[in-house]
């Protein structure tokens, strides 16, 4: 097994907190916002909305393959210059993409960009729970994740009013600006030396022979596919099928993110009481309920009323996710978070490609019974490997 995590390092300050929680919002922003821009962008580059929609994909496929890779290359980087360059990357990143004249060209550009968001969100849980006492550690933790839920509240309904009001450069232009302030707030608060121990080649061996643990990080996978078939989808699909105006679609997805950011923290005040496991089958039902009801939102206020169990889901479900991996087995709970950031990310790319060939296919009314049929899988995977749990002692 694995070494016990480190003693923490330099002192915590809530300085420090804030300005990682805020680098996770820039990052969700940006990682949201071509799905927010996705019209505009297939309108603008004059493609069709199935093939914009695989930037969302290589987005996320450069996200899966990039943080378990790359962690091990960053791993003696201190991390108050790593997380500022990631940001000013990311930053420099979406502003030369705004410059992009084609999709062909567009495509490699989003793909390098997203190299500093597989690097930024790992490495910054990682420099947090260093730093953080022992018995502080998931909550720091949990509290960086943060930016995550409060990105879905604001980052994808102000990508969407931006693209449809003034173009998607536009929005991208301001990703670029948030991780400019980011970068520097990252650089001004966190202190030198924060340098967590990389992992052990006997702890990825540990989780990857280890076919209990690896079912519960597929089931990550399995959910984010499922989701992001259709969520990829939500800009074109309100604005086709639903006949949604700019402001509709912008009212939708902020009612979408406010409840994905209640469901998470929800569960933070359940999540001990009934245990994750069973915390992540109910989220997991939440967002199979919707996508069985999907059909039933044929107008703005029916869609809400379908979108809620979802939202409530969403984000919770990977919290969820996350503490379930870290008490099935502590010792090997570095290898198990950067392996299940890997299947969120390789989630996203398969559920955005597969959205795309059946929109192309097909049309957007296959989506949500797709989706269901990801989330089933992940499902009835879950419970599989919730019986079997017992033997992780």
């Amino acid at each position: 097994m694995n070494a016990a995590p480190p003693a923490a390092g330099p002192p915590l300050r809530g300085s420090v907190r804030w300005s990682l929680m805020f680098g996770n919002f820039v990052i969700g922003c940006g990682v949201m916002a071509a799905a927010g821009t996705l019209a505009d962008m297939a309108r603008s580059l004059q493609v069709s909305v199935a093939l914009a929609g695989q930037l969302i994909a290589v987005a996320a496929a450069t996200m899966a393959f990039g943080a378990p890779l790359l962690a091990g290359w960053v791993a003696g980087f201190d991390r108050r210059r790593l997380l500022t360059l990631a940001l000013l990357w990311y930053g420099a990143g979406h502003a030369l993409s705004t410059l992009a004249p084609s999709y062909a060209v567009l495509w490699p550009m989003r793909a390098v960009t997203m190299l500093a968001a597989a690097v930024f969100t790992p490495q910054a849980a990682a420099a947090i729970g260093f730093m953080a006492r022992p018995g502080e550690r998931g909550r720091a933790i949990t509290f960086v994740f943060l930016g995550w839920s409060v990105a879905s509240v604001v980052g994808l309904p102000m990508s969407a009013w931006l693209g449809e009001t003034y173009g998607w450069r536009v929005a991208f232009d301001t990703i670029a600006v948030l991780a400019l302030i980011g970068a520097a707030w990252v650089h001004l608060v966190l202190p030198d030396g924060v340098r967590p121990a990389a992992l052990s080649m006997r702890a990825w061996k540990g989780v990857l022979t280890n076919p209990v643990l690896m079912a519960m990080v597929v089931v990550t996978a399995l959910s984010g596919a499922g989701q992001f078939t259709l969520f990829s989808y939500f800009t074109p699909y309100f604005k086709t099928t639903l006949g949604s105006g700019t402001g509709q679609i912008t009212l939708l997805l902020i009612w979408f993110g406010a409840f994905g950011l209640i469901g998470n923290v929800a569960l933070t005040r359940v999540v001990d009481r009934v245990g994750p496991a069973v915390a992540v089958a109910a989220t997991l039902s939440l967002i199979a309920c919707s996508l069985a009801l999907w059909p039933l939102g044929t107008g703005p206020i029916s869609m809400a009323l379908v979108l809620t169990p979802w939202a409530l889901g969403c984000f919770s479900s990977n919290s969820g996710q996350q503490a379930r991996l870290g008490i099935a087995a502590p010792v090997l709970a570095p290898a198990l978070m950067a392996l299940n950031t890997s299947a969120i990310y390789l989630g996203q790319a398969a559920g955005a490609s597969s959205g795309g060939w059946l929109i192309a296919a097909h049309g957007y009314a296959p989506l949500s019974w797709f989706a269901l049929a990801w989330l089933l899988v992940a499902i009835a995977l879950s419970v599989w490997a919730s019986r079997r749990s017992v033997v992780l002692a």
